[in-house]
């Protein structure tokens, strides 16, 4: 009988996820179902009470995949106590009398390229490490063209005549995205989306409102999590600047830590575990370039995050800079989150005025 392997939701880089998994295993590839209020009830009734709500998203993900079929889940996290949940994870799946098998990609919170193709071998036995290279290559270019797709879409969104202009070619995209066979296919279609989307006809003022999100990275790049928070935004004719994709995380947060600590130096002098330091930067900058405001989005109880605020409200408050602090947990109420953010923007609004 064939395998079949899942993994949990991370926003739309479900897509070359899967892709990867499709192209590198012999196994069937089934996304968790969609994230749903069950599917936070689910993972919040096995999770201990005061773990973080990406834990809880992932848990239920495993869970809800599980019940479907699922044989082997597959892991990838890392950067803060995240890197330690996979193991408390599996041990609760155990005892609920899950009966699969866990796969961990993430070592020491860095991601070991030889280490990983051992892993898809074993799920492979034909794999060699060209095609593994290859189609690695090709999904890392594949996250990089969906994270430009995206900031183009960010800016543009609010100010469109049909926000589905936008929402319903992003989905063809995403679906062509997950049929490339090439590098050149895929750079073509990433050209053609990316014209569709400069050419969808916007109305934009010159003195629209802007607002820079920060914040830790799963409410960040996981919509459901933030209750769809940027879709809200470009309802109300805002521009959007969102920092925490997969390109920075993988490949550009590294090499930029010394840059950022330097660039921040009065208010922080080292760095706060995961995004911490990041967000401490992110105002600095969201104010020299004139945004109108700030959104910062967390898990309750998330460490970095509770460290990196006194800071970030310390740059907002020298600065004359709006922020507003969103803190999220299976109790968090969504109308509340809406009407904090109108009020919000009804005080740019005055404030721009």
């Amino acid at each position: 009988m064939n395998k079949i392997i899942s993994f949990p939701h991370l926003g739309n880089y479900s897509v070359p996820i899967s892709f990867l998994l499709r192209e590198l295993t012999k196994y069937e590839v089934r996304e968790s179902p969609p994230i749903t209020k069950k599917t936070l009830e689910i993972g919040s009734k096995y999770a201990p009470d005061t773990v973080c709500v990406p834990f809880k998203y992932n848990l239920g993900n495993f869970i809800e995949t599980l019940d479907n079929g699922s044989d082997i889940l597959i892991q990838a996290g890392g950067g803060c106590r995240y890197g330690y949940y996979s193991e408390v994870q599996e041990k609760i799946l155990r005892d609920l009398g899950y009966n699969f098998e866990f796969i961990n990609l993430i070592d020491s919170d860095k991601m070991k390229i030889r280490e990983v193709y051992r892993t898809f071998k074993k799920m492979n036995k034909h794999l060699n490490f060209f095609k593994f290279s290859y189609y690695m290559l090709l999904t890392i270019q594949m996250i990089r063209y969906m994270d430009k797709l995206d900031e183009i879409i960010r800016h543009r969104i609010g100010f469109s005549l049909n926000i589905k202009d936008f929402t319903n070619n992003k989905s063809k995209m995403l679906d062509e995205f997950s049929k490339v066979n090439s590098f050149y296919s895929l750079t073509r279609k990433y050209f053609k989306y990316k014209k569709i989307f400069k050419n969808i006809k916007i109305i934009k003022p010159n003195n629209c409102i802007k607002i820079g999100i920060i914040g830790e990275l799963y409410t960040a790049m996981e919509p459901f999590s933030s209750y769809f928070l940027e879709m809200e935004l470009a309802k109300n004719n805002i521009e959007i600047k969102r920092f925490t994709n997969l390109t920075y995380l993988l490949f550009q947060k590294r090499r930029q830590t010394k840059k950022m600590l330097g660039k921040i130096k009065d208010y922080c002098t080292y760095t706060l575990g995961a995004d911490g330091m990041d967000n401490v930067y992110r105002c600095k900058y969201l104010i020299d370039n004139k945004y109108d405001g700030i959104i910062h989005t967390k898990p309750f109880g998330c460490t970095p995050e509770v460290g990196a605020i006194p800071i970030i409200e310390k740059i907002c408050s020298d600065n004359c800079m709006p922020i507003i602090f969103f803190s999220f947990d299976s109790q968090t109420s969504e109308v509340g989150i809406k009407t904090r953010l109108e009020a919000f923007y009804d005080m740019l609004n005055v404030k721009k005025g």
